[in-house]
């Protein structure tokens, strides 16, 4: 049951559980290979929760999928790879792929209606979580189920197991699917918009749970998300996605108050009562300039300008570029390599320095 490498984290606390190194994972059209993961390196060390964050599009899901080896055709991980415990589960048979995910990293999707089946009852779904991982009957598979449930404070848990998906609210259901991908006691738990189409006490709730349980069984999390709010509040690092790339990297502390890259300080411009001197503060231009970067008309919040461009159509250059209000002309002939920029902080910007992606200069 859950808790029982609580002692192993003890021992190692600065172990790296799970090494992304140069993932690219690309998506195969009749117009040719697009990259809709490309060159991404990580990692999360054991019991750290570390946040993957960017506009929808950017690659943060299909990141997240390519670790669980859960992408479908006709994309598949063509470059990189992905080491857990030093094993790297790029290389792994289906079979023995299979014997990772759910025991040894589990996932928590962004929509639990669609991951629970409709037509089983709830402690069904969860013991049968259970008894695919662990050899155990049914009659012990559902006692551990409802031990399950109670873990994530779903009250009257052994009445709950005979209830379908339909009647139970949208953050009971979520608790479920934390219920079910906790159940085998995996040591890393990937939640991708775990509080996605719940409202914002719901949110709090499930969070505030998620950090009860990171807590309580040493587990490891890479939260997916794309609000920056819940990750100053959660995670001890911070992974900012553009484009199918990594354009920042920091601990959350310093991310918030030294964003590095433009992409990141838009982001954080745009959350209701950030603070404008703080997401200006690494711009090596004036905060005077910098305001009028992303300067809004009056009662509105400041938005980057235009959207994410399509994979299949990316601007040469840094694929920032057409957005950004920092734009040179170095930006446009060459994509910039991510530079070091502070301890533990790498941006990936000319405003840096003027070094090249080895892989694309």
């Amino acid at each position: 049951m859950p808790g029982s490498r609580i002692a192993d984290l003890d021992a190692a606390p600065d172990e790296n559980i799970l090494e992304v190194k140069n993932l690219r994972t690309t998506f195969f059209t009749e117009s040719g290979g697009v990259h809709a993961v490309d060159n991404v390196s990580f990692d999360i060390r054991r019991g750290e929760a570390l946040a993957l964050v960017g506009e929808s599009g950017c690659g943060k899901s299909v990141t997240a999928m390519s670790i669980m080896r859960l992408v479908s055709p006709p994309g598949r991980i063509t470059a990189g790879e992905v080491r857990f415990r030093g094993r790297n589960l790029a290389d792994l048979s289906e079979r023995d792929m299979r014997k990772v995910r759910g025991n040894d990293i589990a996932m928590v999707f962004q929509e639990p209606m669609t991951s629970l089946n409709p037509v089983f009852k709830i402690g069904w779904q969860v013991a049968e979580a259970i008894r695919i991982h662990q050899d155990v009957s049914k009659k012990e598979a559902w006692r551990m189920a409802a031990e399950m449930l109670k873990l994530v404070s779903i009250p009257d848990p052994i009445k709950r197991l005979h209830d379908y998906p339909h009647q139970l609210s949208g953050g009971m259901r979520q608790r479920v699917m934390i219920a079910m991908a906790l159940s085998c006691d995996p040591e890393l738990l990937i939640a991708d918009e775990p509080t996605t189409a719940l409202d914002v006490t719901i949110q709090a709730q499930i969070m505030e749970l998620l950090a009860r349980l990171q807590q309580k069984l040493g587990l490891a999390i890479l939260l997916i998300t794309h609000d920056l709010g819940v990750v100053a509040e959660f995670c001890e690092r911070v992974v900012v996605m553009y484009t199918g790339r990594v354009v920042e990297e920091a601990p959350v502390r310093e991310l918030f108050a030294n964003p590095s890259h433009p992409y990141t300080r838009g982001l954080l411009k745009s959350l209701p009562g950030a603070s404008k001197g703080e997401a200006a503060a690494a711009s090596p231009r004036t905060e005077a300039e910098a305001e009028s970067s992303y300067n809004p008309p009056p009662g509105r919040l400041p938005t980057i300008k235009g959207m994410v461009p399509s994979i299949s159509s990316l601007p040469s250059g840094c694929k920032f570029n057409p957005r950004c209000p920092d734009v040179m002309d170095i930006c446009l002939g060459r994509e910039p390599a991510l530079m070091m920029v502070g301890k533990a902080h790498s941006a990936r910007c000319y405003l840096h320095g003027e070094e090249a992606d080895p892989e694309r200069a």
